[in-house]
């Protein structure tokens, strides 16, 4: 679960972390109040105007802006709340449609006034699963895409990995710190802003911390000035108050529906739907209708309970994409019974009226024989296969016709 920038933030406070201060607003009042809040308490007429979606990229979109006064901060807030951003990466890219920005983070300057001594680093924590370890990955090129840093110098990333055994060392946060370069005050504030970072990180279950820029200030702060946060879902039961947090309006409407009905469901580009039970065999049948000729439109793993009010849903979203044009269900009765799977497919179809997409039914393991027959003799314009193999061909033959 991704975080807004302004809520990653607010997390990262709490264990210290030391940010700007920042308010959001949804509106010109509230932009305006926070406006003269920060640069009152600041001191500077100075402050920073972001846009707040999940994606990054935002100032190549215009969505960053830097406000020196108060009619700057009018016309930067009034043109940013209310645009639809166009990043690298939001949907499309930028020649896509963009998402829609609802709320701004009016934030004080954190380089001013000491604006020609800072310096900027990049700092980020994720699991390394090959490792099976945690790793910190920091640069001293901050404020720049890391991937074309590390495509061009990769001499310039460092990674450093945390033993799940031990934890991060003192060590290590000197480590980092002296290959940043750092000395002084700033070498031992840059200890203390990794010891809570990783703390942050590990007590909140995230899967994803990147601070860029990290902002070593003229008065030998460090600062996180950005911060994109992402959470582990299957965590999240810990913390209600992060789970909270979550903005259904910046992921996809179909895959939020999709979760409402205790349904794994991820969108993709091809033109097969897929309902499966089980994501390893959901994955099996999407590289074999790659191998056959098709492209899978989604993944959807319907779980172990795939009654017939449960098919009947995720039939439903399935269709919701218009770049489907046919369906494969592959179910492996193991504790679902495939008669009872059989029967939740033939009243689905039934229920929702003329389905014009073709449909192919691969149903194995308990009471098999039995599904095979309710298909077969359903009268519906369902198409029932044994191996996966068959299924993967009559996805083709529909294809190709």
């Amino acid at each position: 679960m991704n975080l807004h920038e302004y809520q990653g933030k607010e997390l990262l406070a709490k264990f210290g972390v030391a940010i700007p201060a920042g308010t959001v607003a949804t509106n010109m009042a509230e932009a305006e109040a926070a406006y003269k809040q920060i640069t009152a308490d600041s001191g500077s007429s100075f402050a920073v105007v972001k846009a707040q979606i999940h994606a990054g990229g935002r100032g190549k979109g215009g969505g960053v802006k830097v406000a020196k006064n108060l009619d700057g901060l009018k016309e930067h807030a009034g043109n940013i709340l209310g645009m639809m951003l166009k990043t690298p990466q939001t949907p499309g890219g930028m020649e896509g449609e963009g998402k829609l920005v609802k709320k701004v983070l009016i934030q004080a300057d954190a380089y001013q006034p000491t604006f020609e001594s800072c310096k900027e680093y990049y700092v980020s924590i994720l699991m390394d699963r090959e490792r099976k370890q945690n790793v910190i990955i920091y640069s001293t090129q901050g404020g720049m895409d890391i991937e074309a840093v590390a495509e061009e110098t990769p001499e310039l990333v460092h990674k450093e990995y945390i033993d799940p055994t031990l934890g991060l060392q003192a060590f290590q946060m000197r480590k980092v710190a002296f290959n940043l370069g750092l000395s002084g005050k700033a070498f031992k504030e840059m200890c203390k802003f990794i010891n809570q970072l990783y703390t942050a990180f590990v007590q909140s279950d995230a899967s994803l911390f990147e601070i860029n820029p990290c902002m070593h200030s003229g008065n030998d702060e460090i600062i996180a000035v950005d911060c994109k946060v992402s959470l582990d879902e299957n965590a999240l039961f810990r913390h209600p108050d992060l789970a909270a947090m979550r903005d259904t309006d910046e992921e996809d409407p179909t895959e939020v529906e999709a979760k409402s009905f205790g349904l794994n469901y991820v969108n993709l580009d091809g033109n097969v739907g897929c309902m499966v039970n089980g994501a390893g065999l959901a994955m099996a049948t999407m590289d074999i209708i790659k191998l056959s000729g098709g492209e899978p439109a989604n993944f959807l793993d319907v779980g172990g309970t795939a009654d017939a009010e449960r098919v009947e849903q995720a039939f439903r979203i399935i269709l919701k994409d218009p770049k489907v044009k046919a369906i494969l269900i592959n179910i492996f009765g193991g504790i679902v019974r495939c008669d009872r799977v059989a029967q939740g497919v033939v009243d689905a179809y039934k229920n929702m009226g003329n389905i014009n997409v073709p449909i192919i039914v691969r149903l194995q393991g308990t009471n098999a024989d039995i599904a095979k027959e309710i298909i077969d003799k359903s009268g519906l314009e369902v198409k029932s296969a044994i191996l996966l193999q068959e299924a993967a061909d009559r996805v083709a033959e529909v294809l190709n016709t």
